[in-house]
């Protein structure tokens, strides 16, 4: 990733993430970290994979057949981006499966919990499957024969299908047969999807540990008796990952529902992108990848389990809880009682929510209360991601068939949650909801609740809820975000002007307290950093802290390297892509970047301004990329409340002091983990906030607590 800086000052977007991944990738290799959490870490290095490649490699090789080969900012071309990119994903699989198969799954064998392979079956196994087989799995298969091979080793479909090569839809696993047929010698192609409806891991009956054998590998060892009269010769397991980022027709407005179903369709059968293929069988891995369209250098072989991401089951498997991190009790910050309900504790001060190390429930408890209160006349609601049971949903549903007006605006676009969003929607509507999908080619990625409530005096007074993540109950246990309650009459009325603006035909609305994308955030943000860059005097320097997902916007990236030119301080918390190249000498001398990736997924942004003294405190849904500030309706808001304020501030400087689980980034690219000085106590930003919450009414004396705030006190 260095190898361009000396040109331009900007990392690739593509291998910055990369890099990124490598990180998840050594918490997998961590042998600190407990063994089924390095097998989670493993399994989500190949579900971001799979993503990255539907969605990034996909663009890149959109790029490449279209013939625009020009270089990006960062100074890389299409195709030399994409060789890059088979470079450090050959050599991230690589590591990765070594890890898998040499410390893993040897180890958790050695604690009772076995992944056999089809070397592992001994005579005894190979019956028990094979009878398995035969009775569970061999009835729901539908094998696939490619009828001939033409002398350009193009296969033809015989009654199979009606295109080149059978539909192998995406992500989906296969095996494939190379046969010979007696006694006329010829060759013949067969292919057996596997069976995504019947679990993949099949626990055998005999022996005294828990033990599994993979059903892809009983399709492979099992499946050519569905081919009798054929000589097996060669046979391997597949994956196709195809291009995910499918275009929807906006201008349908009279159904645009149907038209996001064509995209899921759609997005069965795009163009290919990988095949990932085991790696046993080099004569199926030169047919099908041509057969396919798909270069050589596209196929990628894995020497184990082709989908990694399904081992996630394996983590999560009941009974050992020993290999796994302890579990995280979350507490809600709310104390709620019949004499003390949700509206007088948010009319008493600005509340924060922290979680996963303070509980969802509240957001669920201030739904449940609107959905109830007969006082409540109106809730309006962004949703972007939630879970398929969500009890938001069913909140809503039920504040809806009790009258109340309730608007949700649901963004059907929220990639690989379109189903599931369209099925909860229609539900909303049928409840009595006003379902509101999203606004014209900009998807709101905003995460915002106004409930209007009609008060015992007959004035009318509206709380609301805003947040960093989305509001899914299942990812809150995993995603660390941080939201607010707030009673805030300004702030209120600016998040009503909000609701009009995305769900009417209301005019564009000045906020002067809130920042919305694409109209003013990315305006606000480069503003601040500039007046910090007017404001910093050698004698009080300015300081600039920022936490996000990923930093890539080029406005803002050249912004802060004027700040720090200035002789700002810039603290900068990246947890994913970051394009910004940190100290290079006269141009980012002052920036320093760090990474934590640990047990949570880090997901909150936070922006803090010294602003000379008249500090500012900003939470927000964006991330300081192109598509969150230009193509997507957001939202930053302001932390007002004292005892918010400190909340949120400590918890963004927690990060710059870890020395566990942080990485800084070099301006050669690489990322150096931090590990303590001598003498020098080991501080967690995650581990500190899981202790935090336990003993937020009594920590004066937490040691922990006082490094986070000599941060404070003492930057820059």
């Amino acid at each position: 990733m260095s190898a361009k800086q000396d040109a331009v000052p900007y990392f690739n977007r593509e291998l910055s993430w990369l890099e990124f991944n490598a990180r998840v990738l050594e918490e997998g290799l961590d042998r600190s970290n407990p063994l089924l959490e390095r097998l989670r870490f493993l399994s989500i290095v190949s579900s971001n994979l799979d993503e990255f490649f539907m969605v990034r490699v996909a663009a890149v090789k959109a790029m490449i057949r279209a013939g625009n080969d020009e270089a990006d900012y960062s100074g890389y071309s299409a195709a030399e981006l994409l060789a890059a990119i088979e470079r450090q994903v050959r050599d991230m699989t690589g590591r990765q499966y070594a890890c898998l198969t040499y410390e893993v799954l040897p180890a958790l064998a050695a604690e009772g919990l076995a992944i056999l392979r089809p070397n592992d079956y001994d005579a005894e196994v190979y019956r028990w499957l094979e009878d398995y087989f035969t009775g569970q799995v061999a009835p729901a298969l539908t094998p696939l024969a490619v009828s001939r091979w033409e002398d350009d080793g193009e296969p033809q479909v015989g009654e199979t299908g009606s295109g080149s090569f059978p539909s192998t839809g995406n992500l989906r696993l296969h095996a494939a047969f190379l046969m010979r047929i007696e006694p006329d010698g010829q060759e013949r192609l067969a292919i057996i999807q596997v069976p995504s409806n019947v679990s993949r891991f099949v626990r055998l009956p005999m022996g005294d540990s828990v033990r599994f054998a993979l059903l892809d590998d009983l399709v492979m060892v099992f499946g050519h008796r569905l081919f009798p009269g054929y000589a097996v010769l060669e046979r391997t397991l597949f994956k196709v990952t195809r291009d995910a980022d499918v275009g929807v027709d906006e201008d349908r407005d009279d159904d645009f529902i149907a038209a996001m179903e064509e995209v899921l369709v759609n997005r069965q059968n795009s163009w290919p992108v990988r095949l990932s293929i085991a790696a046993d069988s080099e004569a199926l891995e030169a047919r099908l990848a041509p057969a396919m369209g798909l270069r050589l250098e596209d196929i990628y072989q894995m020497d184990g389990p082709i989908d990694l991401k399904g081992f996630m089951e394996i983590a999560d498997l009941k009974g050992f809880d020993r290999l796994r991190f302890p579990v995280q009790q979350s507490k809600s910050p709310l104390v709620l009682s019949d004499d003390n309900t949700v509206w007088d504790e948010i009319r008493k001060k600005d509340i924060v929510l922290h979680m996963p190390y303070e509980s969802f429930g509240p957001i669920v408890d201030f739904l449940d209360a609107a959905a109830a209160d007969p006082s409540v006349i109106a809730i309006k609601m962004t949703l972007y991601r939630t879970s398929g049971d969500s009890p938001v949903v069913k909140a809503l549903t039920r504040a809806a068939r009790a009258g109340k007006q309730v608007t949700a605006v649901v963004e059907l676009k929220a990639r690989f949650d379109e189903e599931r969003n369209i099925a909860w929607s229609s539900r909303l509507e049928q409840a009595g909801a006003i379902v509101v999908y999203g606004v014209a080619r900009l998807k709101v990625h905003a995460k915002a609740t106004l409930v209007v409530r009609r008060e015992e005096d007959g004035l009318v007074r509206r709380y609301a809820h805003l947040s960093t993540g989305n509001y899914n109950d299942r990812t809150a246990r995993l995603y660390g975000d941080l939201s607010l309650f707030t009673a805030n009459p300004v702030i209120c009325a600016e998040i009503g002007s909000f609701f009009n603006m995305i769900t009417g035909l209301s005019a564009l609305t000045e906020l002067h307290h809130l920042s919305m994308a694409p109209f003013d955030l990315k305006r606000r943000i480069i503003s601040m950093i500039d007046r910090e860059a007017d404001r910093s005097t050698p004698e009080n320097p300015g300081l600039i802290a920022a936490k996000m997902n990923s930093l890539s916007d080029r406005d803002i990236i050249d912004a802060l390297y004027r700040a720090s030119q200035a002789g700002v301080k810039v603290l900068l918390n990246v947890r994913g892509v970051c394009q910004l190249v940190p100290g290079l000498k006269g141009r980012s001398d002052h920036i320093t970047v760090v990474s934590v990736v640990g047990r949570f997924l880090e997901h909150a942004r936070i922006a803090y301004f010294r602003n000379g003294g008249a500090e500012e405190l900003y939470l927000s849904s964006a991330d300081w990329m192109p598509r969150n500030l230009e193509k997507r309706i957001e939202l930053m808001f302001p932390v007002y409340g004292e005892e918010a304020r400190d909340r949120v501030y400590d918890a963004l400087m927690s990060y710059f002091v870890d020395n566990v689980k942080a990485r800084t980034l070099a301006s050669s690219g690489r990322w150096r983990k931090v590990k303590p000085a001598d003498g020098e106590e080991r501080f967690s930003a995650q581990d500190y906030f899981c202790e935090e919450s336990s003993r937020r009414l009594d920590r004066a004396d937490a040691v922990t607590e006082g490094r986070v705030l000599q941060v404070r006190r003492g930057a820059p």
